[in-house]
């Protein structure tokens, strides 16, 4: 009997923390649906139009046309693949990276305070400069970079790095992971010192080699880490704008989904042609998101 008041006794506190959750987060999904989830509604609305971004109020209602033409579109599919390389490739080596500099910052050593802080210093740059710093070292006249393989005679003739197709999105994916494996580094830092210390120490009494320990306790530890820090990653490079269009505008070798649609928007005036190709980014971004969450959820299962 008393084991049945304890139980319903639980049960209306868990109901009651739940109801409180859901007030306290009333205001902030307010916020979140006036800001973010107005917008969305109209941009997929004008997707179905043949709005101008001249005159939005006379648009008309158009159907498929829009996404049809939009799938048809020999530039729109170059720009999806040049997101996916970039997103796939930037993302792989931030994580590589940033673990290895992660592990490196969680060890003991002199400096590791004021290390950890000069790190952060290419995160902490905006976008903006660092894409056109970098925009000047890659100079095919004045560019370092070009000064030094010269010097190194690692090339024989200055390369335009941004503006040849063969090293252009190279260029850009070299200094998006520049930019952010210490993104990367300090998500999982803070995932490192936040593991049990108690299965180190036994597996140092027992003398397992350190690389063991990595892949047999660090590794599956950080898993969860890991999975928050690829896809914060991996969604904020699907939808890169900034970088790709200050290093290279609107050339077609490196133009990413969100430049295409910029393009479209701005440069053409074709707000509804625009607003189709920003639905369609939404679209792919969720179902990479859903693919992920789903491929994680069954390993975590398994």
């Amino acid at each position: 009997m008393a084991r049945d008041t304890d139980c319903k006794r639980a049960s209306r506190l868990t109901r009651q923390r739940v109801r409180w959750a859901w007030i306290f987060l009333m205001p902030m999904l307010m916020v979140l649906a006036l800001v973010a989830g107005w917008p969305l509604i109209k941009t997929i609305a004008y997707g179905f139009t043949d709005a101008s971004l001249i005159d939005p109020e006379s648009a008309n209602f158009i159907g498929l046309d829009n996404f049809t033409y939009l799938l048809q579109d020999s530039y729109w599919w170059s720009s999806v693949w040049n997101t996916v390389v970039f997103a796939v490739v930037s993302v792989s080596l931030e994580t590589v990276l940033g673990l290895i500099i992660a592990l490196t910052l969680h060890a003991h050593f002199p400096g590791r305070g004021g290390l950890r802080a000069a790190i952060l210093i290419p995160w902490a740059i905006p976008t903006v400069v660092s894409a056109q710093m970098w925009n000047w070292m890659y100079n095919d006249v004045f560019g370092v970079l070009n000064h030094v393989f010269l010097l190194l005679g690692l090339i024989d003739d200055p390369v335009a790095w941004t503006a040849s197709p063969d090293t252009a999105l190279l260029s850009i994916i070299i200094v998006d992971v520049w930019k952010t494996t210490p993104f990367m580094a300090l998500l999982l830092l803070a995932g490192l010192q936040m593991l049990p210390q108690e299965c180190y120490e036994s597996a140092r009494i027992d003398g397992v080699h350190p690389i063991k320990v990595f892949f047999r306790i660090t590794l599956p530890l950080l898993k969860p880490t890991l999975m928050v820090a690829i896809i914060f990653r991996l969604l904020d490079a699907l939808r890169v704008f900034d970088l790709v269009y200050v290093m290279s505008g609107n050339n077609h070798n490196t133009m990413s989904m969100s430049v295409y649609a910029r393009q479209q928007l701005i440069d053409f005036g074709g707000l509804g042609f625009g607003s189709a190709a920003s639905t369609l980014i939404f679209l792919i971004i969720a179902l990479f998101t859903i693919m992920y969450l789903s491929v994680a959820r069954v390993g975590r299962e398994s």
